[in-house]
Order: C-alpha cells, then structure tokens, then sequence
C-alpha cells in the first residue's frame, strides 16, 4: 500500500470510513477516565454511561492521550503516512505522534498534521488528503497543500456546559463562568487551535440564526465548502443549525454527524460543533 492516513479518535469517524479507496485508515484511541472507570475511544463505547458517570457529585474525571508507541506501530502498513491529530493546544496527541514519526526509521515518509481543531475538521482534512493522494501528486507536494488547507478551516462551537473544558485547563475558569451565564448563550472559535468566546448572544432563539450569518460572512460566497456539524445529543439543535445554514448561505453541502467519547467528554449534551 502507497498511502495510509491515521487520525485520532477525536476526529469522531468510524473505523471503515475510507473502505473502498486503496487508502490505508486507523484510528488511534484516546481514553477518559471518570472516577475508577476507564473509557476507550472506540466503536461501542458506552458513550451513554460515560456522560452520567461524569454528573455524579465529586467524581473526578480525565481524558488521556496515546502513547508514542500507538501511532508508531502503524507505520509500516504503507509507503507513505499522513497523521492528523486534534490540536496541539488541547491535547499531547500530536506531540505524542510527532515523537513516534521522530522514532520512526523512515520518518521522511510520515507527515504529523497538527488540526488546530477538532472533530470535523480533522474529517475535512482526510477528505483533501484523499482527494490529492488520488491526483496522483507527490509526497512532499500534498504535505504543501495539506497544511494551506489547514490553515483555511474554520470551527465554531455551541455548548450548553463547559465543565471539563475548565476543570481540564483547557479553558479558564473566568471564561467558563461567563461562558456558562444562562442568559448568555456564548459562540466559540477556534483560534490558532485555541478557544476563544467571540460572540455572546442573550437567549437561545437566535442563537443558530446568528451563527449561520457568521458562516456565511466566513464563507464570502463559496458554496462548494463541505460543512460539518457534530452533536452530543442534540440532533435536534445540529438539525435547526443545518436549516438557517441552508437558508443564509444557499446550496451548501451540510452533514449531521455524532460525536464519538472524547469529543462528547469535552462538549458534554447539547454541544454542537459546526466545522467547514
């Protein structure tokens, strides 16, 4: 096999995703631990269980990165390797795979791609690493383009909680409180593959309305973008999303996906991710 791409499991895809390409995929497995409790980031993970683990009082509960070793023994299923990897910024995935394509005899042949993102933007980057593997280009030309590609992604996220995002250090506790405000209903951004409050809005009614012009002010009238949007338990809020993203920004391509553990530990119910 020529080519393989690895991602991690915060990339919320299931393991058969690119059945059918020629092009070698594995996820590699992050885990979150509530109380003494331990939850591998695979398919049939009792996502469920995990949630209501983490609501009871004084449980504590964490999420851990792979070891070096994880992404460094696929390396040799395929010629060439691409990794991508949920930000750097909040989690030691990508250090971690970095240190593994360090280790590697043939490290020339592996590319780590940091995200800065999460969940569908590492989806999106898989798409544009097929759709340049399959152009027939270079080695060293698609790790040009991938990473241009990177930069121009964009993420916005809706959460109803943002517990383990501050009890975790990935966002300040004086954030988190203003973030979590009931009357202030806050969207976010990934910047730099940080987290940044960038709007509040009073109440929820024209929360998804006001987000859809963001994307479209975002998109400046490219309607050939793919835009993703995941959701923890909250099809129904992923669902109006899609609507007032279709009616502002025209003939768009939407997907509804679910998130899988890690994703979900971090954006708890209701979350909504829209990544494109």
């Amino acid at each position: 096999m020529k080519y393989q791409i690895i991602v991690d499991s915060c990339s919320d895809l299931d393991k058969n995703y690119l059945d059918g390409t020629g092009i070698g995929f594995k996820i590699v497995p992050l885990i979150i631990n509530v109380g003494d409790k331990e939850y591998v980031d695979v398919e049939g993970c009792n996502i469920d269980e995990m949630l209501a683990g983490i609501k009871v009082p004084k449980t504590k509960s964490s999420s851990a990165c792979p070891a070096p070793e994880a992404f460094k023994k696929e390396f040799g299923s395929a010629e060439y390797t691409f990794v991508v990897t949920i930000t750097s910024k909040l989690s030691g995935c990508y250090n971690s795979a970095l240190l593994a394509k360090n280790e590697y005899e043939n490290s020339s042949h592996v590319h780590v791609i940091d995200s800065k993102a999460v969940s569908g933007t590492e989806m999106l980057i898989v798409d544009k690493l097929v759709e340049l593997i399959n152009a027939d280009l270079d080695f060293e030309v698609i790790v040009d383009e991938i990473e241009k590609f990177r930069d121009n992604c964009t993420l916005f996220f809706v959460l109803q909680r943002f517990d383990n995002l501050v009890n975790n250090g990935r966002m300040s506790k004086i954030a988190g409180l203003i973030a979590s405000t009931i009357s202030l209903k806050p969207i976010c951004k990934a910047v730099d593959g940080e987290i940044k409050t960038i709007k509040k809005i009073i109440g929820s009614k024209q929360l998804f309305p006001k987000l859809s012009l963001m994307i479209k002010e975002v998109l400046n009238g490219d309607k050939k973008r793919h835009i993703i949007i995941t959701e923890c338990k909250a099809q129904a809020e992923a669902e109006e999303l899609k609507r007032e993203i279709e009616k502002n920004c025209g003939n768009t391509y939407v997907d509804i996906m679910p998130m899988k553990a890690l994703t979900s530990y971090y954006a708890l119910e209701k979350g909504v991710i829209v990544c494109f």
